[in-house]
């Protein structure tokens, strides 16, 4: 049915038509065979153009066979013009009256003006062609990038806005304190699953806040975020006291930490060590009691000081997962180092 519709377009509409579809599937055939190295798909598009590199060529010849149009056979005009002289020769004939002028003048514009009249309107109709079927080949083409998608592929989870929250009192009077919505950008970046690495895992949920620390009667600024994956949750912090590394280190031979490391990470103080988090159930029924507080899994931290010099005050960053399973020091060093770098140090006072 298709092909008989074609057949009764004139030749200057259904060419132009042809090469137009063929053009736009044969390149967009060849554009998804490249990208989903697809031989299938390569071997379509290549019977596509070389269709429509066929029909441009006859569309080629048909446009010069247009505008240089043969003569006529000259053996049959000089057989008739060697009879129109016997005749003349052997019969006298009274010489014939010549048209009148304004028939011939009304004749010669006519036949002249014909011709371009059909070629104008054979291009007309071959240009129209090219640009209606030009456009529903752009549209074909550039569709599904703007058409609503059906991947259900979840997104990464982002920062919640804290544009309206006010900023404890202890912040103002902290020079240059970070706060939880800045490390939460630090901490949410594009490559964090690849570094933890889990590069196929998205983040579930990104959240920062604006805390002081505890048994300081909200007079330490400690804003902390944190972002989990299905693998690992990594928590940041910045608390800004005046206990030092040094004094922090002495302080944990007092307490649970275990495997504990000392060491210099980017020009400043700073310790390795391990701690078990804690586990809290809430009961959200009609009772609203909670369980009590058990033991958590294993955590990895590392603790840096907030400047070279360490006058007080750190960054920690920590890392944990339900399983217990921890990444390497390595791991936790590159991420501390990506996430350190957005975070100023601690000016002298």
């Amino acid at each position: 049915m298709l092909g008989f519709l074609l057949r009764l377009l004139p030749f200057w509409v259904r060419e132009p038509l042809l090469i137009a579809v063929g053009s736009v599937l044969g390149v967009r055939l060849m554009y998804l065979s490249v990208r989903d190295h697809d031989r299938v798909a390569a071997g379509i598009g290549v019977v596509f153009l070389v269709f429509t590199a066929i029909r441009v060529h006859s569309v080629i010849r048909a446009l010069r066979a247009r505008r240089n149009p043969g003569p006529a056979p000259s053996a049959g005009r000089e057989a008739a013009v060697d009879a129109a002289f016997q005749t003349q020769t052997q019969t006298p004939t009274p010489t014939p009256t010549p048209p009148p002028a304004q028939t011939q003048a009304g004749a010669g514009p006519r036949t002249g003006r014909g011709a371009p009249e059909k070629e104008h309107n054979a291009w007309g109709q071959a240009v129209a062609a090219v640009a209606v079927f030009g456009t529903l080949g752009a549209m074909l083409w550039l569709g599904p990038r703007f058409a609503p998608s059906d991947d259900n592929t979840p997104q990464p989870a982002s920062c919640s806005s804290e544009a309206h929250e006010k900023l404890p009192k202890v912040y103002k009077d902290t020079p240059r304190p970070v706060t939880g919505q800045e490390l939460c950008k630090a901490l949410n970046r594009p490559d964090l699953a690849k570094l933890l690495g889990t590069p196929g895992e998205t983040a579930t949920t990104a959240s920062g806040t604006n805390n002081t620390a505890p048994l300081t009667a909200g007079k330490v600024a400690r804003p902390e975020a944190e972002v989990a994956f299905d693998t690992y949750t990594v928590n940041v912090s910045a608390t800004y006291n005046e206990l030092t590394t040094d004094q922090y280190v002495k302080l944990m031979k007092f307490g649970d930490e275990q495997d504990i490391k000392t060491l210099k990470f980017l020009g400043r103080p700073a310790v390795l060590y391990s701690d078990h988090t804690m586990k809290i159930e809430l009961n959200l029924g009609s009772g609203g009691s909670g369980g009590p507080v058990e033991q958590g899994p294993l955590a990895r931290t590392l603790s840096v000081a907030l400047d070279r010099h360490d006058r007080g005050g750190s960054c920690d960053i920590t890392v944990w997962s339900e399983s217990g399973a921890l990444p390497s020091d390595s791991v936790l060093l590159d991420v501390a180092r990506k996430v350190l770098s957005r975070i100023p140090e601690r000016p002298v006072r």
